[in-house]
């Protein structure tokens, strides 16, 4: 196992400055809970050091302790055992101290929803003992680098989720810190507000000299980042520089490609060949990791299957964590059992033409805001539809019509058959439905969960019984069935959700943000589901922003401001956004690109 050695000695960071200056240093650090009968070792034994001026990621997988160490750091919570020391104080003793000189953004930030954006910057203020005479200039600064300028006199609780992020960091950075400390500031959050908290983050690094500590559940942030810190159950895994951890793979990583076969099905079947550690979609390729340097003959990956095409490609961070987890986990690829494998052949095969939904000119409006514009697109049965778009595009509204929880305004929308506008209850019986938000009961536990959906669903007697079982098998939930579904881990919570939109065996699934915050070992588990489903005939509408992701769906739809510019396939997406020096651009490029071009179109 490749464990980078803890980093002790300065080196210098990516703006050119060397960094001797220990901001946050733990030593032996322990930190234990107790949830009912169990005890919960959090951390253990962690010792650390970060330095001034540098980002320096926190990555982990769920229940890695990511959060308690960032709580530690910010002097909210006390070890058990070990030292701790930020900005030179005393976690313990200087507590208070400790959590006026750093600033702390934790996953949901506490904004005031009934407040405006200017009322939030003037509490925030008040908190940190801002004087007022420089407050103006300071609130003009921020509106500016986080674009919230228009919308200072708007409630919080009326802004998107990517502008709730930005406003938060903005109150974060309102007496400019020290050390800030981000708890995975991007989870949910579209590509292009991702991109403005990082030029943010960026510029207060190198204009201010700022010491950043930011969790993130997208691995290709680690690779922006001075160093990172790797945390597994508790544990210390290494520090050190990203390409650390990436570079002992070398010789390990090739993308491969099928002409004609659709990457999803090549992926499945490659993810449980011999010899591959993992395998995942990136781009027009699926990318693998083998688990040595010789990398199997491409004959022996796919028998059988002419014209496949294998490149050596550099490894990444990406590459080295899921590695590492599968090595700890003492197996080479976490792979639940499902439902049968995805025949190899199911991509050459012609899509049913049956439209299972059909949505025409329609339109969502709340008071004199149209949240969705007369939006139009169909999907076929057994088919993977993406719905792509920025905070506040209209998604979410568009999949609570579909599903019946929300009347149209105008237009028209099929679903299985079914007039949703006329008969609603008719089409909620056809679905399964995964919300952003967990949605189950968390003062139940798994099985009560379990039980009381599959009664929501009208399912009784023998059949609820064994679909009850079969869930609990399917998902591999037996280690938690009796945990309040409050305390689970959010990747099992991710499973006892789908678990309990499939119950009563629904044509169609709608999965709205279904991986947001999850690690890249569950959302790879979560597609394989996904891909067995669709192969047997279950068609999904799916909304995310992990762009990567987008690679899964047989076509999609980008919204914009309530309104589809784009819909098509993954390459033809990507199409749009091709140029002279972006011959080949990532389906991310091609998102940011298309949302920018309708923003400029409709600016005065």
């Amino acid at each position: 196992m490749m464990t980078p050695a803890l980093a002790t000695d300065a080196h210098q960071n990516k703006n050119g400055s060397v960094g001797d200056e220990i901001v946050l240093s733990l030593r032996s650090i322990t930190r234990s809970f107790q949830t009912g009968r169990r005890r919960i070792d959090a951390l253990h034994q962690i010792s650390l050091d970060i330095r001034r001026g540098q980002v320096t990621g926190l990555i982990g997988p769920d229940g890695a302790g990511k959060t308690t160490l960032m709580r530690l750091s910010a002097g909210l919570l006390p070890p058990d055992s070990g030292q701790g020391y930020v900005l030179g104080m005393d976690i313990v003793r200087e507590a208070e101290a400790v959590q006026a000189g750093v600033g702390y953004m934790p996953q949901r930030f506490g904004l005031y929803e009934d407040l405006t954006v200017q009322e939030n910057l003037d509490l925030y203020a008040d908190l940190q003992g801002v004087a007022k005479r420089l407050r103006p200039e300071r609130y003009r600064e921020l509106m500016r680098m986080t674009g919230l300028s228009p919308f200072t006199e708007r409630r919080a609780g009326r802004l998107s989720g990517g502008m709730k992020q930005k406003l938060g960091l903005a109150c974060s950075l309102v007496d400019p810190p020290r050390l800030l400390l981000l708890d995975e500031p991007t989870v949910g959050v579209d590509p292009v507000s991702r991109r403005e908290l990082w030029q943010i983050v960026n510029r207060y690094v190198q204009e201010e000299g700022t010491t950043v500590l930011l969790s993130t559940a997208y691995l290709d942030e680690a690779e922006r980042c001075d160093e990172v810190i790797l945390l597994h159950d508790g544990q210390l895994l290494g520090q050190g520089p990203p390409s650390d951890f990436s570079h002992p793979l070398t010789g390990r990583t090739f993308k491969i490609r099928v002409p004609g076969l659709k990457n999803r099905h090549l992926q499945e079947k490659l993810a449980g060949a011999p010899g591959v550690t993992d395998a995942v979609i990136q781009g027009d390729a699926v990318r693998l990791v083998f688990a040595t340097q010789t990398a199997p003959a491409v004959e022996k990956l796919l028998p059988g299957v002419d014209g496949a095409q294998l490149q050596a490609v550099d490894p990444r961070f990406e590459d080295a964590f899921v590695a590492m987890l599968g090595e700890l986990r003492g197996e080479e690829r976490s792979r639940p059992a499902a439902n049968g494998p995805v025949p190899l052949d199911s991509g050459s095969k012609e899509m049913s033409n049956d439209l299972i939904i059909d949505v025409h000119d329609v339109k969502r409006r709340f008071g004199d805001f149209y949240a969705v514009k007369g939006v139009s697109f169909s999907v076929r049965t057994g088919e993977v539809f993406g719905l792509l778009g920025a905070n506040g595009a209209g998604k979410t509204t568009t999949f609570r019509m579909l599903c019946g929880l929300l009347p149209a305004s105008a237009g028209s929308l099929h679903v299985a058959g079914v007039d949703v506008r006329r008969t609603a209850a008719a089409a909620r019986a056809k679905i399964g439905y995964m919300s952003q938000k967990f949605s189950l009961y968390g003062n139940l536990n798994v099985r009560q969960n379990l039980r009381f959906f599959s009664s929501a669903y009208g399912l009784k007697g023998r059949r609820r019984a064994t679909r009850i079982e079969w869930a609990i098998g399917q998902f591999e939930l037996a280690p938690v069935v009796d945990a309040t579904s409050a305390t689970l881990p959010l990747g099992y919570k991710q499973r006892l959700a789908l678990a309990c939109a499939l119950m009563h065996e629904p044509d169609i699934l709608f999965l709205d943000e279904p991986t947001s915050g999850v690690d890249p070992l569950a959302r790879r588990e979560f597609w394989h589901r996904i891909n067995v489903l669709a192969a047997q005939n279950v068609t999904v509408m799916v909304t995310t922003h992990f762009m990567e992701e987008a690679e899964y769906c047989d076509r999609m739809a980008i919204m914009v401001a309530g309104e589809i510019p784009a819909l098509g396939t993954p390459s033809e997406i990507k199409r749009l956004a091709r140029s002279d020096d972006g011959p080949e651009p990532t389906m991310e490029d091609a998102f940011i690109r298309i949302i920018e071009s309708q923003e400029a179109e409709k600016s005065p």
